[in-house]
């Protein structure tokens, strides 16, 4: 193996058996240090480095994702967990440090999607980040380094296979990028417009209030889609993204499958989630299902069974109301979208997940009527012009 090149185990799938990670004209910035990589760990990895890496540049703060098939499953930054989420995450009683804190919001965006996720940090691995995820099913992760008691930790996860991937931090891309597709190539400029609260200059809106915490979780959910296979829209809140459309063809169902998400993530505080009491040996992957089961709503017989099965009590289901009253409780939270929204329909979606603050590039031929809805429901609207559109 020369430094230019990485071995994969096989192609996208194990039939494609020739995989490779290539490199022209300089030394692979990429090192293995424990575990062999696949060809969509290798997608997943170098997406998610750039994430974290422009996260922590645009927030000043310590950043972490969570990847599955080259889409983050959630994305943060360090801020410490509350109380009620970190017993919905069932981290409670768990000592995070501010880097650990950023990988458990992460992973906790979407913990069904995270599972055997690509765990990406934006500064070397601590110890209390090795312990978490240590305790997790994950496939692999990368960083600019390693503590040597967390790569201990880990280089003992999965029978010693646990794939570590090491990425140089002052690693730069060229300007062009390449991308071969049945036999032809593609070449086009790398996407390296910086991501800053300078987006959210042009504000369209009666409302004009943007308070640091809104520019947070704006910059959060936007850098978040810059790297989510689109068309994708992105909900964040309190410095973490919470909802993450990624991959739908039409603008309002990438708003309503990640408001779907979004929704879910805050009811996981209801008191009445908080409140399960799951039977004994319950895996943490497996109450996660539980809760996501509850969640859904309406229950056939059989999955009515399965979660009874569950608990050790029966629990009722949460009324429409109570789940409208509560996810409006909430208030604030950050949506940013990859290209403009078409209709209004966007907007009055956004605003059943209690949307407050949203930024989208704008130029559509009804940007009138978009701007008039987010007023009718006291949102502020930014425009950015910035497109971000990542396939």
């Amino acid at each position: 193996m020369s430094e230019q090149e990485i071995k994969l185990r096989y192609g996208m799938n194990p039939h494609q058996e020739s995989g490779r990670a290539l490199i022209e004209g300089q030394d692979m910035p990429i090192e293995v240090v424990n575990g062999a990589p696949g060809f969509i760990n290798m997608c997943d990895a170098l997406n998610a480095c750039q994430l974290v890496k422009e996260l922590k540049a645009a927030t000043g703060l310590a950043a972490a994702a969570s990847f599955k098939h080259v889409s983050p499953a959630g994305a943060a930054v360090a801020v410490p967990l509350s109380d009620k989420l970190a017993k919905a995450s069932f981290m409670d009683g768990l000592e995070l440090s501010p880097l650990a804190c950023a990988y458990a919001r992460a992973r906790g965006a979407d913990p069904l999607s995270s599972f055997g996720d690509l765990a990406s940090f934006s500064d070397p691995v601590d110890e209390s980040s090795a312990l978490l995820l240590k305790r997790e099913v994950s496939d692999g992760v990368i960083a600019p380094g390693y503590e040597p008691k967390a790569l201990e930790i880990l280089k003992k996860k999965k029978g010693g296979k646990f794939l570590l991937l090491k990425i140089d931090p002052a690693y730069q891309a060229g300007d062009l990028e390449r991308r071969e597709i049945f036999g032809v190539t593609l070449e086009q400029t790398r996407n390296d417009k910086p991501i800053t609260d300078e987006i959210f200059k042009e504000i369209k809106t009666k409302n004009t209030e943007l308070n640091e915490a809104a520019k947070r979780d704006l910059l959060v959910a936007t850098i978040t889609l810059k790297y989510t296979q689109s068309n994708s829209v992105c909900y964040a809140f309190d410095g973490q993204a919470i909802g993450v459309g990624a991959g739908q063809q039409s603008r309002v169902h990438c708003v309503r499958l990640a408001g779907e998400k979004a929704d879910r993530w805050m009811l996981r505080t209801h008191p009445k989630v908080l409140g399960f009491k799951f039977k004994e040996g319950l895996k943490r992957a497996e109450k996660n299902n539980v809760v996501e089961l509850y969640l859904t709503g309406r229950l056939s017989p059989s999955e009515q069974s399965q979660l009874d099965g569950a608990l050790q009590e029966k629990v009722e289901p949460l009324s429409e109301q109570e789940r409208n009253d509560f996810i409006k409780g909430f208030g604030g939270v950050a949506l940013s979208s990859d290209a403009f929204f078409p209709f209004r329909d966007n907007i009055d979606r956004a605003a059943a997940s209690s949307v407050k603050y949203i930024v989208e590039p704008g130029g559509s031929m009804r940007d009138d009527l978009v701007i008039e809805a987010a007023d009718e429901y006291g949102m502020v609207m930014a425009f950015s012009g910035l497109r971000l559109f990542h396939h």
